[in-house]
């Protein structure tokens, strides 16, 4: 009986907001009021500016539903444009060795007999190496170095991850929007969503994130629920949500800056205070914050190795990371190529990027220019004595 009960419910309020939206689109607000044969843009992502809609600037103020959800019924197009592809390509063959380590040596007969090691590295959580060239034979595979060391391996090469969520921005959003990230149910009530199963699912499909607008966020038993539609719901630990920013942050001098959100897990663009790019990122996991605060870009590199302290258990050796932007001691902006998902905290302390959005970012930014790294939810520690250098 309980979930005839649901079901009613959720087909009257698909017929209220279903009135609602034909009421007000022949009646915006007052003083404005557009013809009845007027279409409005729904609200959400373009790749061009529809043409078959009103004034893509007219806005329509909130209503309420029967229970009690914001519903907004024209906030105009956001038009967006996916960067260049080409920007994602990194010029690097990746190694990934094994939790033994590994040592490099300066001939194969060295590297056979395991001995005379030029450089060794310990074992480790995260180890990639470069190389120029793999050689199998008959008594096992090597690798040779761009230094012309060799390194003795069982050919386990990786390739480098292609996902590049990031989109241009080309007109101010009027309001939040979202990537999701990994797959999430679209759900008719979030208040019943234990009764209600998933009517529909979003899932990332090869390298285009599905970016949604946010019409609306409540918040239920302790997570987040986002409405992107009429009567649609997705839970918001799925969603990475960029909230376009009307003024700069305080000690923002020129209005272009780096936005990074640390309780979204996003990151933001401003040129001339005015939202330019957005993507997804992950930043350091507890107890390797990436710290809060206003910070500066100090150096740039194309390439960058980057190693952690070693014999401890989170040790790591990075080779050829790629467009690396450091702005908070050893805490930088970078492509990390080793991460196969983005959207949840995991670096050391860095903000890791897809290698795409990292080389836009790269290109965009100078030495100089504005970070501002930020938690909503007040769950980050602040206290500067808490950090210490921090890492990839």
């Amino acid at each position: 009986m309980r979930i005839f009960k649901l079901l009613a419910k959720s087909i009257f309020v698909t017929l209220t907001l279903t009135i609602m939206l034909l009421h007000s689109s022949g009646d915006a607000k007052a003083g404005s009021a557009l013809p009845p044969t007027t279409l409005l843009c729904a609200p959400g992502f373009f790749a061009e500016v529809p043409t078959e809609c009103a004034d893509p600037a007219m806005t329509d103020p909130a209503a309420a539903d029967p229970f009690g959800f914001p519903v907004l019924v024209n906030s105009g197009p956001t038009v967006y444009q996916r960067p260049d592809p080409l920007l994602n390509i990194v010029d690097a063959r990746y190694y990934l060795v094994n939790d033994t380590g590994t040592a490099f040596y300066p001939s194969i007969e060295a590297a056979r007999a395991k001995e005379g090691a030029v450089q060794v590295i310990n074992p480790g959580e995260l180890i990639y190496v470069v190389y120029d060239q793999r050689i199998d034979t008959d008594k096992g595979t090597y690798f040779l170095l761009p230094n012309g060391l060799y390194m003795p391996g069982d050919g386990s090469t990786v390739s480098v991850a292609t996902p590049f969520p990031g989109v241009e921005v080309i007109n101010q959003p009027a309001h939040s929007f979202g990537f999701i990230f990994t797959q999430v149910g679209v759900h008719l009530h979030p208040q019943e969503s234990w009764l209600s199963p998933a009517v529909d699912v979003l899932q990332p499909v090869g390298s285009e994130y599905p970016i949604v607008e946010i019409l609306a966020t409540m918040r239920i038993r302790g997570e987040n629920w986002h409405l992107i539609g009429p009567n649609q719901w997705v839970p918001g630990r799925g969603v990475a949500v960029v909230t376009p920013r009307t003024s700069a942050p305080d000690g923002v001098e020129d209005g272009n800056w780096i936005d990074v959100d640390l309780a979204e897990q996003s990151l933001a663009v401003y040129e001339n205070n005015r939202l330019v790019y957005a993507t997804v990122m992950a930043s350091g996991a507890e107890p390797l914050f990436t710290r809060p605060g206003l910070f500066q870009v100090y150096e740039k590199k194309e390439s960058e190795t980057m190693t952690g302290e070693r014999n401890t258990p989170n040790f790591y050796h990075l080779e050829n990371v790629p467009w690396t932007m450091y702005f908070d001691k050893a805490r930088a902006l970078h492509g990390a190529y080793w991460r196969a998902r983005l959207g949840y905290p995991q670096s050391h302390g860095c903000v890791n990027l897809y290698p795409g959005d990292a080389h836009w970012l790269f290109n965009w930014a100078k030495v100089g220019t504005w970070v501002h790294v930020y938690d909503t939810t007040g769950k980050t520690p602040t206290d500067p004595n808490f950090y210490g250098d921090g890492g990839a």
